[in-house]
């Protein structure tokens, strides 16, 4: 399946425009790990319960579609860790014997930001949330191309993101830490350019790169790549633009 990537959108710490990623995929540097947006986006008793995770995914998913796209895109929300942060404190509550905040919880479960992005933009369309260790981006776009298969008429907006670990966490992953999120509209026809995904085992491990998948996507997209590769250990995602 061909795959139009319509728009696109991204966020992180001090780069929060398209031509600071313009700049950023010519010389590109590791990703900082401190900031969130402000998302005066969202009404205010949204916004104040948002993760700073939240806040991030929802910048890029909104900036992705125009106003009457949101409403309407299907979406895929993936994310390594999700509000995993938030999690620790409600944990601690509970070795500590202490009441938990029932608003907290709602907020660190994993398709917390897909129910926020509904209630802000009105979208009744189909959703889905995932984690899938170091593929979840790949496994994101597979979940998107499954919802084009089924409804080839109607766009699929797929978003990727992370924060930092909590230090409780962080020592057990390897992975670069940075805050991000990059959202994808992908369509099935349409003008524009577009790619095919193909995917394979990788027999050989893989390092850890200086920045997640989705950047390095697109950093490859910005840059004019037309064949490229993403690593993990146990896929090797082949992305062929067309």
């Amino acid at each position: 399946m061909r795959v139009v990537l319509r728009r696109m959108a991204a966020w992180a710490p001090g780069l929060e425009t398209p031509e600071a990623w313009q700049g950023w995929a010519a010389a590109p540097a590791p990703l900082r790990g401190d900031g969130v947006p402000d998302a005066r986006f969202l009404p205010a008793m949204l916004r104040r319960r948002c993760t700073p995770l939240s806040k991030i995914l929802l910048k890029a998913a909104m900036e992705a579609c125009n106003d009457e796209e949101r409403s309407q895109v299907r979406t895929v929300f993936s994310s390594r860790h999700g509000s995993i942060n938030e999690s620790v404190g409600l944990l601690e509550n509970v070795a500590r014997a202490e009441k938990l905040s029932p608003a907290k919880f709602s907020h660190t479960v994993h398709n917390a930001q897909a129910g926020l992005y509904s209630i802000a933009t009105g979208n009744r369309q189909a959703s889905t949330s995932l984690a899938a260790r170091e593929d979840s981006f790949g496994c994101g776009l597979l979940e998107a191309l499954g919802h084009l298969e089924r409804a080839p008429d109607r766009a699929v907006l797929a978003v990727m993101g992370d924060v930092p670990l909590d230090p409780v966490f962080a020592r057990l992953v390897e992975e670069p830490a940075c805050a991000y999120a990059v959202a994808l509209q992908l369509a099935t026809g349409g003008e524009g350019p577009g790619f095919t995904l193909r995917v394979a085992p990788n027999p050989e491990p893989a390092p850890v790169p200086p920045w997640p998948p989705a950047v390095e996507f697109l950093r490859h997209w910005l840059v004019g790549t037309e064949r490229f590769e993403i690593p993990t250990p146990r896929q090797r995602w082949c992305f062929a633009r067309s």
